[in-house]
């Protein structure tokens, strides 16, 4: 047994090495969880990476204090992935190490903690299986049986995988996608196959949840970050146990779990952009990354959607992955009747009521007479985008970003929804020193308090990052207006994701150019998603929902193809221009940032590592260019892009990267520069 180990800290290095007192080396191995000191006074937990007889050179060496587990915690799998994820979205191990630990030590923890007076709030994770769920798992319901058509579909997944791992079931909104998973999931369990069913948003958990226990009981558990350390430990270390759970329903993080014999992954609303961890490192994207998981188990992969993701669907026509279609809504339903609304048209002849054309006023009412619901959707949350002084147009701005402060009137405060710095409304402009200001913008606060003004006797609830900032909170939410207990819900895009709601009879997209206007090459792809997502929420039963979509591009390509329901319109046209302008999927991106507090340094190192990098990959690289955003938490931003062909080594470029990072950050006024990779951007 070695006398040092290699740890893996979650800090942003790749390991440490510590020497092992003799009493501790047959205890120290691979996968066990250790308590360390680090630096003058912290304590940190890791985990052993690998044990050796090499001591670093010119350094002193700490010695571990204690080793945690009788038995590893983290199985080879969980390296190997890890590693992988690190290497492809080029940040250090620990990040990724980081992004899996329950809880991050703390120099001065509190003394009642976790497993003893271990400073770091681990329970300790047995591998025990619960009491009373020892033995047979019960099974509550058996399985509601599939149509013809899903039946069929469930046919041809099933020949897909004979011959490819990834498959995708491309179902419109309501065409029962969810029960041909649940056949799958019933199907993979009885070989004794583990599951793992990802969900981008935690606010989808909350229906799918109630649905999978009434089928697979307590053979199921449900992971994602809104859970408290406990239930999470718990979760972790019932897979670790004899009996782990054989299904797992949760969000991006679930990927990070151990498991001991996964045979498939479903990744539902595939085309999701949350599935793309931005902050903090590592960036990953969970559908890349459960597809990259599930071929080290030998697993197959059913990505499902009602819009595909570009790339996913190009791999698709390629037959790269296999593909399953259903056009048909499930019991017969029809797909909703989306009507555009012209809002220079509506303005023109005065034909609005604050966010409101009449149009859209008409058909919440005759909704609300039928005893139907409605949701309204606005993709910006806050009650005005910024307020201005009426007198010299003054916006209040944040300190810290290059950004003005949002309006939230429900606190009378004006928020950074970057660093989430908050300031009190000022009584008087600091300019000219006017008391009288306008807000400026929509957000779901505002379109909140035009609804209610509108619709006196209606109940409304209101679903953003504001309202539903916890678990429950989220949950009483959907519950509420799944029983009937609103009228009217209001929401950002957390109101798209795949809820199933019975009653909705209309659905409002209030101001559709919000999204079209991004500067991204994926604007209109997202506005398709996200348009027919949330569509797809009118019209449950039986009587076809409306859909009314205002916007002030109404006769533009793709406020057509939205109406018409036309992907493969939107997506040939789409996929025309990124082959001309070499986007993906026709190349990688790869986004470089720099980020430091001297605008005027930063740009120097910025041209420097850009040309640095044109030496190596030539014109594919460019910029430096601010973002639109070019300052958050006061660090200037300058970002490079990468475009990469599909053929070059990734490994190649993660080395030059990496080299080329070292060579300008050598520089003593570069010390402080922080650097870091977005790779494949969303």
């Amino acid at each position: 047994m070695g006398c040092f180990v290699d740890i893996l800290l979650p800090v942003p290095f790749d390991s440490f090495t510590y020497a092992v007192p003799a009493d501790l080396q047959t205890k120290a191995v691979r996968g066990c969880r250790v308590v360390v000191p680090f630096g003058k006074s912290k304590v940190y937990t890791g985990v052993v990476l690998r044990t050796h007889d090499q001591p670093p050179q010119g350094v002193g060496v700490k010695s571990i204090m204690e080793v945690l587990d009788d038995v590893p915690v983290v199985n080879e799998q969980q390296f190997q992935f890890w590693q992988w994820v690190a290497d492809y979205y080029i940040c250090p191990l620990g990040d990724v190490f980081k992004a899996v630990v329950v809880k991050t030590l703390s120099p001065n923890p509190s003394p009642v903690m976790g497993r003893g007076d271990h400073p770091d709030g681990f329970l300790p994770i047995t591998g025990e299986v619960p009491e009373g769920r020892r033995g047979s798992a019960r099974v509550c319901e058996s399985l509601s049986s599939l149509s013809p058509v899903q039946q069929q579909a469930y046919s041809e997944i099933l020949t897909s995988f004979l011959t490819l791992d990834i498959t995708l079931l491309h179902g419109v909104t309501s065409s029962g996608k969810t029960e041909i998973y649940i056949h799958l999931i019933d199907k993979f369990i009885s070989e004794g196959k583990q599951v793992l069913y990802l969900l981008p948003e935690i606010a989808l958990t909350t229906q799918i949840t109630e649905r999978l226990r009434k089928v697979f009981g307590d053979r199921m558990g449900v992971y994602h970050s809104k859970f408290t350390e406990g239930q999470r430990l718990k979760v972790y270390g019932r897979q670790l146990s004899e009996q782990p759970y054989q299904l797992i329903l949760g969000v991006r993080s679930s990927l990070f779990l151990p498991f001991q014999n996964l045979g498939l992954i479903i990744v539902d609303e595939e085309h999701e952009t949350s599935y793309k961890q931005q902050e903090p490192a590592p960036r990953y994207h969970a559908r890349n990354a459960a597809m990259m998981l599930a071929r080290m188990f030998g697993a197959k992969t059913l990505l499902g959607t009602a819009t595909p993701s570009f790339e996913t669907f190009h791999l698709a026509k390629k037959g790269r992955y296999g593909y399953v279609q259903l056009t048909q809504r499930h019991l017969g339903m029809q797909l909703p009747e989306i009507r555009v609304i012209d809002l220079l048209e509506m303005r023109r002849k005065k034909m609005m009521t604050g966010a409101f054309s009449l149009p859209l006023v008409e058909a919440i009412r005759e909704a609300l007479n039928r005893k139907e619901q409605v949701i309204l959707f606005q993709n910006r949350r806050g009650f005005a985008r910024f307020l201005e002084c009426k007198q010299c147009g003054w916006v209040p701005r944040c300190p810290h970003c290059d950004v003005s402060l949002t309006f939230h009137r429900t606190t009378q405060l004006l928020t950074c929804h970057y660093c989430g710095h908050v300031s009190r409304l000022p009584e008087k402009c600091p300019n000219c020193e006017e008391s009288s200001f306008t807000d400026v913008g929509l957000g779901t606060e505002k379109v909140e308090d035009q609804t209610m003004r509108l619709f006196p006797d209606a109940t409304v609830l209101r679903m953003d990052l504001d309202t539903a900032k916890t678990r429950n909170q989220c949950e009483r939410i959907i519950k509420d207006f799944s029983a009937g207990k609103a009228d009217i819900l209001i929401g950002t895009q957390m109101v798209t994701k795949g809820l199933d709601f019975d009653n909705v009879g209309v659905v409002g997209v209030l101001d559709a150019n919000t999204m079209l206007n991004q500067p991204d090459f994926r604007s209109y792809e997202r506005t398709f998603h996200v348009v027919s997502q949330v569509a797809g929420r009118a019209g449950r039963k039986n009587a076809v929902g409306r859909v009314l979509l205002q916007t002030r591009s109404a006769d533009s390509d793709i406020v057509r193809q939205i109406a018409k329901n036309d992907f493969w319109g939107m997506f040939y046209q789409q996929m025309t221009e990124r082959r001309d302008f070499g986007y993906p999927p026709f190349s990688r991106l790869i986004y470089v940032y720099l980020r430091h507090r001297d605008a005027s340094l930063l740009e120097h190192l910025a041209q420097e590592m850009a040309e640095k990098l044109r030496r190596v990959f030539g014109e594919r690289v460019l910029g430096p260019d601010q973002p639109p955003v070019s300052r958050i938490q006061s660090l200037h931003i300058r970002k490079i892009v990468l475009k990469l062909g599909l053929t070059m080594s990734v490994d190649k470029v993660r080395r030059e990267l990496v080299r080329i990072q070292g060579e300008v950050v050598s520089s003593p006024v570069a010390r402080t520069l922080n650097v870091y990779y977005d790779v494949d951007p969303q």
